[in-house]
């Protein structure tokens, strides 16, 4: 994804295939997977965004890529937003991938090096799967453990066990309007308000946080 005109297709089709398998065969860790896979794709171009804009105030170029991200992350929730069930955990996961980009860049901007293994922590900790970056890192580090739970073979409760590990990031009124978001077409208009809001929140979030 590039900084200048998104097209909705390569939303739909942002997440790496071989990511999307972790997240199926390991639901309950889908946030980390999402975080790590980030690391690697974004932190060079968060590193090549914050060179092209250095000399200019930190927040500013912060808040052009919050700017940025929050577009596309409208977009994204009104393309997928319209299958309503069928696209929920597609749509939850491209936007957990969209805001993972958007905490790098903003890193970035502020001068930290967005390859630190650090920041897929803070990404977590910011998205409000951990308290401390910490406790994050630490989650990560346990990826390599052997898995604890059995893949899951039921497509349905497997796509509900993202959905319901990932929701986090639609904020804290998920919950009541989940039902809402898998009735196809009226899905699509509250997708694209939430996933722009939660983008928003997010970003600001993350300016505070590196920006002091």
């Amino acid at each position: 994804m590039s900084e200048g005109p998104i097209d909705v297709e390569e939303l739909r089709d942002a997440l790496p295939g071989n990511l999307w398998e972790k997240i199926q065969e390991d639901p309950a860790r889908a946030p980390e997977h999402i975080a790590l896979a980030a690391a690697k794709r974004f932190a060079p171009a968060a590193e090549r965004f914050a060179a092209e804009h250095a000399g200019r105030p930190p927040n500013d170029v912060a808040r052009h890529a919050v700017k940025s991200h929050v577009r596309w992350a409208r977009l994204e929730g009104a393309a997928l937003g319209i299958g309503g069930a069928l696209t929920a955990v597609p749509d939850i996961a491209a936007l957990a991938w969209l805001q993972s980009r958007m905490i790098f860049f903003i890193a970035a901007a502020h001068g930290f090096n967005p390859h630190d293994p650090m920041r897929p922590a803070e990404l977590l900790t910011l998205q409000g799967f951990y308290e401390t970056p910490a406790q994050a890192r630490a989650g990560l580090d346990g990826l390599a453990k052997p898995l604890a739970v059995s893949y899951i073979e039921n497509r349905l409760q497997r796509e509900e066990a993202i959905f319901g590990r990932l929701a986090r990031i639609l904020g804290k009124q998920v919950a009541k309007r989940t039902a809402s978001r898998m009735i196809p077409f009226l899905a699509a208009p509250l997708s694209s308000i939430q996933n722009a809001r939660g983008t928003s929140e997010l970003g600001r979030r993350a300016i505070t946080y590196y920006g002091g």
